[in-house]
């Protein structure tokens, strides 16, 4: 924990016993002089992750000088700020480095961006909204008490995994060989012409075993059913491919590594069926059992899909309540790549600049093309100027 977490924590807890007996005037009274343990701030926008989602919209705000607030989390989720790029290597096909740059090394240059361009940042984790009550928005965290005219949620999704021997960053071989995205690192050296594994039988697993196919010697989709669950286009496409081959009611019990590096070796594998165990030399190892999104912290006040991701209008960030904003993987539950989580982050900070234009001059709208205007997303001018790390006005189109 950091340090002073351990008081601010106390506080907020004290402050909920406070609310509680808020109809008490005595205890009330007494308790009141502890909410000086949160600090107060306030910002025209609020942004919820470190990932590149969370920083394309800060860049895009900052130019537009509306000195955004960042909130990048510490562990949140279970990943350091940063998000998902933090768990991998090297990076490959992000546009701008034509040379591979490590994950964390991009989400250092991310992070430089935005505070180049007046982006505040804070390494704490928001565990509290109340977004029900409308703009100004409120939320907490374990030291802060926050106030917002608009929020943009960019909290990402964490892959699911086994908590199999072997595989953990301490001890085992997660980033020496096993990953979660076959699209991120299938096509690193460490797996070209080698046998890899694929844990799932969604269609997560069946597009990520057809990804590999096109690098690996061989790819085993090793599942712990004799049936998959992925669609029959899937799974027809996966079968017919002859580098791929399915280990029916087979599960992992560990892996292990080379004899002459740290990197992986292969895996342990037993039959469920027979109780069979071997091992199967493998050189990759891919979790494909589906993610995550990082949304248990909104309690249920903006609308979810069925797999928990949060749900934007049609080609918009915007959310279901009215000034708040999703970008990223938390709310795209389809193509999960950095890029596009950049992306979908320009696209809330345009999308939050003009409803905050709005917002200030009611009825103020332009739409030049006069398309449909997405729920929740109010727009203004098609461009806007922006200032530049050294003061000076730029144009920016939209």
């Amino acid at each position: 924990m950091l340090a002073g977490q351990h008081t601010a924590t106390a506080g907020a807890k004290l402050l909920t016993e406070q609310h509680r007996w808020s109809s008490k005037g005595g205890m009330a009274a007494k308790l009141r002089p502890l909410q000086s343990a949160l600090q107060d701030i306030s910002a025209d926008v609020v942004i919820i992750g470190g990932g590149p989602a969370a920083h394309a919209a800060a860049v895009y705000l900052g130019r537009a000088e509306l000195e955004p607030i960042l909130f990048e989390g510490w562990m949140a989720n279970g990943i350091a700020p940063g998000g998902q790029l933090t768990t991998t290597t090297y990076v490959e096909n992000f546009p701008g480095f034509p040379e591979p740059i490590l994950g964390g090394d991009l989400c250092d240059r991310f992070r430089q961006q935005s505070l180049t361009y007046g982006t505040k940042i804070y390494t704490e984790t928001v565990t509290k909204l109340d977004l029900l009550g409308g703009s100004p928005f409120k939320m907490w965290t374990d030291s802060k008490a926050i106030t917002a005219n608009a929020v943009i949620i960019a909290t990402g999704a964490a892959a699911k995994r086994l908590k199999i021997p072997g595989t953990d960053e301490e001890t085992g071989f997660w980033n020496k060989g096993i990953s979660a995205c076959a699209v991120c690192d299938g096509s690193s050296p460490l797996f070209r012409n080698q046998p890899v594994g694929v844990i799932g039988g969604g269609d997560s697993a069946m597009e990520e075993a057809g990804f590999l196919a096109r690098y690996a010697s061989k790819v085993y989709v090793i599942h712990r059913f004799d049936y998959l669950e992925a669609s029959k286009v899937m799974q027809k496409r996966a079968r017919a491919n002859p580098k791929i081959e399915i280990v029916w009611h087979h599960e992992v019990l560990e892996a292990y590594g080379k004899e002459d590096d740290d990197c992986l070796g292969g895996v342990v594998l037993r039959d469920n069926q027979t109780g069979e165990v071997r091992k199967l030399p493998l050189s990759g190892l891919f979790f494909a059992i589906g993610h995550a999104p990082a949304t248990k912290f909104l309690g249920g006040q903006l609308e979810l899909d069925e797999y928990g991701y949060i749900v934007t209008a049609p080609d918009s960030t915007a959310t279901s309540i009215k000034g708040v904003f999703a970008a990223g993987d938390v709310q795209d539950r389809k193509w999960r790549q950095a890029i596009t989580a950049a992306g979908s982050g320009c696209m809330a900070a345009l999308e939050v600049e003009r409803y905050l234009a709005e917002k200030e001059n009611p009825g103020s709208r332009s739409f030049d093309d006069g398309g449909e205007v997405a729920p929740g997303a109010n727009w203004g001018s098609s461009s806007t100027a922006a200032a530049g790390p050294s003061g000076q006005q730029v144009a920016v189109a939209s």
